[in-house]
């Protein structure tokens, strides 16, 4: 069950942190950031704990928060793109329900840090994307996952009510159409 308020409202909220430099901002599916940034030697990522304001009524869940990678390896900007659970949340509580559930992989995330590869010599901040579950297998990704985090993006900014409540100063420095016309270029057949 996906919750398109809340998610424009996340998103909206977590753009707003302080903006680097005036730079593009490069866009990756998840796992994609191994090309130019790796975990430091020994490093546990931060996995999110489960609210305690629903653990009495335990659901599976997962999250897809978006999160930006400072060229300093840590992150920020933490955005939910997308979520589900398999019980009927009522609109009325449904903000305060995806609040928690984001609230806390964010925290997680919040925590997670990189380092670039030995051979990038200037790091550069991505954009990426991280899915979280709670209280389920890992069959439960395919309900949160999102295999193209541009296009996701795309989609959130041509939607109105979620464009109005963006921070634009992060979102529009995010490489959204280069990574399309990469993508159309894949397409386009070889002769």
């Amino acid at each position: 069950m996906t919750c398109f308020r809340f998610l424009a409202g996340c998103l909206a909220g977590a753009l707003c942190a302080p903006v680097l430099a005036a730079e593009g901002i490069r866009v990756v599916n998840e796992g994609g950031i191994r090309d130019e940034w790796t975990l430091p030697q020994g490093y546990k990522l931060a996995m999110p704990v489960y609210p305690a304001a629903y653990v009495e009524q335990p659901a599976e869940v997962c999250v897809a928060l978006g999160y930006l990678i400072n060229p300093d390896g840590s992150t920020s900007d933490f955005a939910l793109l997308k979520s589900w659970t398999s019980v009927d949340v009522p609109n009325k509580g449904s903000q305060d329900y995806w609040a928690a559930f984001a609230n806390a992989a964010a925290q997680a995330l919040s925590q997670w840090r990189f380092q670039p590869r030995p051979e990038v010599t200037a790091p550069r901040p991505v954009y990426t994307v991280a899915t979280m579950i709670f209280a389920g297998s890992s069959d439960l990704r395919s309900h949160c996952a999102i295999p193209n985090l541009a296009t996701r993006l795309r989609e959130l900014r041509q939607d109105t009510s979620t464009r109005r409540k963006m921070n634009t100063a992060l979102f529009d420095r995010l490489e959204l159409d280069s990574n399309l016309r990469e993508q159309d270029t894949m397409r386009q057949p070889r002769m």
